[in-house]
């Protein structure tokens, strides 16, 4: 029990969680966490990870004899806690007034169904304002994610890892790229986007580019900024770090790409690449892409960016041409452009490293795929499978004119997207086999007798020698 509730004053920090704010009350009155919230009626348990662990973004929404008792304990005004904290008004059907309103009462959520995202605080910030190096977790949105003070990068909090922060001390860039991310907040309000769906578009078209770099033989800076991030060396722990590290050592692409895409001189180029009132498909070679690798210091990425069909860019390109044309899409088809698509939106790192430990547990799983095929037969897996889509996107334009045209054009075209297809197939069997896979798996994936496939995989080793 505690004996004077607000004899010690705990202040919230801005966009603190209400979790967050409990575990460090507790703290000041030299409590457990577990026993302080036993002053609470709860609706519901504590999230958890799947292993067990309680999950640091877990957030809770208190009713109004429970916001009285936080803020008693606290030594703090509501209206205080109210400014501070951003579920503190948020209301949740458990919690709806009625007879037992006068019990402190409370239900557990996740922070980023109630707010936004959460992240963990800076402890030498939180040092320096209450005097205790505590942990905390904020809401806090992506791009602002930088302890410019401490040359932090602080991580998402609802993962299941231990680090809270990366340091950053070493690669300044990342610290100026979210001092620039202000301008392009206000650029983005003046377009009348908002810039958190800016962002999110920006964040996926740049994600794409980091799954796709294992490929990019002329990829210098991200590889050092991740090695400094992971405290000099990556190479032991590569995979888990490409996740951890991804968001920091890719956030001054993003802000480039974000400021980049707000930019009508960029549209311009989109409309002109198009062939603005003569309509064309996009080229390779296109203006618009060759001067965002520039933008983002690459000049080769220009073609790399326009050919990838499928992508965010090309996506967000498509609604620029489709509205500067006036062009309506199919019945619900969104012209937003900085509308992302689910399958456009980047995984989060809670996500990924939810795979990646499932990988680990699955011998043979998609993660031992780059330990065992060597960069340079991943690189023409891909391209095959590249050179198939694009064709098949070009077809997609032939579907007018003469009945006997329209046929000749198509089965030529679909023969040679099949025979694009089949090198894709032979390529990704023959890296399985090099790889350790048995043969006999292999060719029972491929729908196949084994002697076939393997006669097919030797006479393709002889061709391509």
């Amino acid at each position: 029990m505690i004996p004077h509730p607000g004899l010690l004053r705990t202040a919230p920090l801005q966009g603190e969680t209400t979790a967050s704010l409990i575990c460090r009350v507790a703290n000041r009155y030299g409590l457990e966490a577990k026993a302080l919230r036993s002053w609470w009626q709860w609706r519901n348990p504590q999230p958890r990870h799947d292993g067990g662990n309680t999950r640091a973004d877990a957030e809770v929404l208190l009713n109004a004899a429970g916001r009285q008792l936080l803020a008693d304990l606290c030594g703090v005004e509501e209206d205080v806690l109210a400014r501070a904290l951003p579920s503190w008004t948020r209301e949740d059907p458990k919690l709806l007034p009625g007879e037992e309103d006068a019990v402190p009462t409370a239900a557990w959520r996740i922070a980023g169904t109630v707010a936004e995202p959460a992240a963990f605080g800076c402890r030498l910030c939180t040092a320096r304002r209450t005097g205790t190096p505590a942990r905390v977790v904020r809401c806090a949105p992506r791009w602002e994610r930088v302890c410019v003070r401490h040359g932090r990068w602080l991580l998402d909090a609802d993962a299941d890892q231990p680090l809270e922060h990366l340091d950053l001390r070493g690669v300044p860039e990342i610290a100026a790229a979210q001092r620039r991310w202000a301008r392009v907040t206000r650029r983005a309000v003046r377009a009348g986007a908002g810039p958190e769906r800016v962002f999110a578009l920006a964040h996926a078209v740049v994600a794409r580019w980091w799954e796709q770099a294992y490929g990019w033989e002329r990829e210098k800076v991200w590889p050092r900024r991740l090695h400094l991030v992971a405290g000099g060396d990556a190479g032991g722990d590569l995979e888990r770090w490409r996740i951890v590290g991804r968001d920091a050592v890719v956030f001054p692409e993003v802000v480039a790409v974000a400021d980049a895409l707000l930019d009508p001189a960029m549209a311009e180029l989109v409309w002109v690449d198009s062939g603005a009132g003569r309509p064309r498909a996009l080229p390779a070679d296109g203006m618009f892409c060759r001067r965002l690798g520039e933008r983002v210091g690459r000049p080769w990425l220009g073609p790399l960016a326009a050919t990838d069909y499928g992508g965010p860019l090309i996506a967000w390109m498509g609604s620029v041409i489709r509205l500067r044309r006036g062009a309506q899409g199919p019945p619900g088809y969104a012209d937003d452009p900085w509308w992302v698509r689910k399958e456009h939106q980047s995984v989060s790192m809670a996500g990924q490293l939810r795979v990646l430990g499932k990988e680990k547990k699955a011998p043979g799983s998609g993660r031992m795929w780059r330990a065992v095929v060597a960069p340079e037969q991943r690189v023409l897996i891909t391209r095959a499978i590249e050179d198939a889509e694009e064709q098949l996107v070009q077809l997609r334009g032939v579907q007018t004119g003469p009945a006997a045209d329209v046929a000749r054009q198509l089965l030529r075209g679909l023969g040679h997207s099949a025979g694009l297809i089949e090198n894709a197939w032979k390529r990704t069997a023959l890296a399985a086999v090099n790889g350790g896979m048995p043969p006999e798996e292999v060719a029972r994936w491929a729908g196949m007798p084994a002697d076939a496939l393997m006669d097919m995989l030797t006479a393709g080793r002889e061709d391509d020698g």
